[in-house]
């Protein structure tokens, strides 16, 4: 097992590097940061332009490679990121971005993962009956759904919510209230922030998980393997419980394992809606406004997190899977 995750780990480290060097490069080449320079008012001189950037390690008048060597340099040497064009340190902003987008997700991704897989097999179990179509049409019409319009509908229900009770209960932006007292009125606030966000990516998020494990459940539900089990004198559902969940769960699993790095990775159009300052929001913004270092940061931050998930995957395989074996 431990030879095995060396080897794996070795490997993506490498796919890693090569990922962020490409994009390190990428970012070079395409993000101007001095272009927006020409735009404040009053306008900059080139010269005060350059000398800017030089002394934020963003030097213009170098050329890519001398740029990637002096910025793969402060990685190795220092484990510093670089700063942005206005300033900030990368390192400083990023644990606050991932703290964020890890308070936002994580309720809502574990919500999301049982009661998707929950559901699946009990429509399962239920096929074609009134149960079965229900929650199976609710799962297809919110797969289709786009997430901001989504999103934009509970905030729309909370506020009336709101307004019919004539007091704020829920918030539909930010991630809390300025100025709050620290103890039980900071921890209502934080649920009052929490709720709007989690309720809308835990009911439009389970559709996928509904109609995944329900499907490969009734693959096999007909199985030999679950008709011998029957024969045996085991009840239906017994049947279903005890060998069919368990073969159909392996796809399930695998695309579970590679959701959960998604708590630390955050999710644009949440983070957006609702005005989280997550990292995924922060990754957008660093296209926008052409912050080389921090679209480089986030690149490299999701290759190894996609690496993880991958690993998370082969494990849990074997977790469920008795036939395979981790070599």
């Amino acid at each position: 097992m431990l030879k095995y995750l060396m080897k794996r780990s070795g490997i993506y480290l490498i796919m890693i590097f090569l990922t962020t060097s490409a994009g390190y490069f990428l970012a070079v080449s395409s993000l101007k940061p001095a272009v927006l320079e020409q735009e404040k008012i009053p306008r900059p001189t080139p010269e005060q332009v350059n000398a800017s950037f030089r002394g934020l390690g963003l030097d213009p008048e170098k050329n890519a490679w001398e740029r990637y060597v002096e910025w793969l340099g402060g990685i190795i040497t220092r484990w510093d990121w670089g700063r942005s064009p206005n300033g900030a340190f990368v390192n400083a902003e990023f644990a606050d971005r991932v703290m964020v987008s890890t308070r936002l997700f994580i309720a809502s991704i574990i919500l999301t993962l049982v009661i998707g897989v929950a559901l699946g097999v009990y429509s399962a179990a239920r096929q074609y009956k009134f149960q079965d179509r229900v929650i199976t049409s609710y799962s297809y019409l919110v797969h289709i759904l786009p997430a901001p319009i989504a999103y934009f509908l509970v905030q729309l229900g909370a506020i009336s919510i709101n307004e019919a009770v004539g007091e704020r209960i829920f918030f539909v932006t930010g991630i809390s209230t300025p100025g709050i007292e620290p103890g039980w009125p900071a921890f209502v606030d934080l649920v009052a922030h929490y709720a709007v966000p989690t309720f809308a990516m835990t009911i439009f998020g389970w559709a996928g998980y509904q109609i995944a494990q329900r499907q490969y459940l009734l693959d096999n539900v007909n199985a030999d393997f679950v008709r011998t089990a029957r024969a045996k004198g085991l009840t239906r559902n017994q049947a279903i419980r005890k060998h069919a969940l368990r073969v159909s769960f392996i796809p399930v699993a695998q695309s579970i394992a590679f959701t959960i790095p998604a708590i630390f990775t955050g999710g644009f159009f949440a983070e957006a809606i609702f005005a989280w300052p997550g990292i995924g929001l922060w990754s957008i913004q660093a296209i926008s406004l052409q912050d080389v270092n921090v679209a480089t940061a986030t690149l490299a931050y999701g290759s190894v997190i996609f690496a993880i998930g991958a690993i998370l995957a082969d494990f849990a395989t074997t977790l469920v899977d008795p036939r395979v074996r981790v070599q």
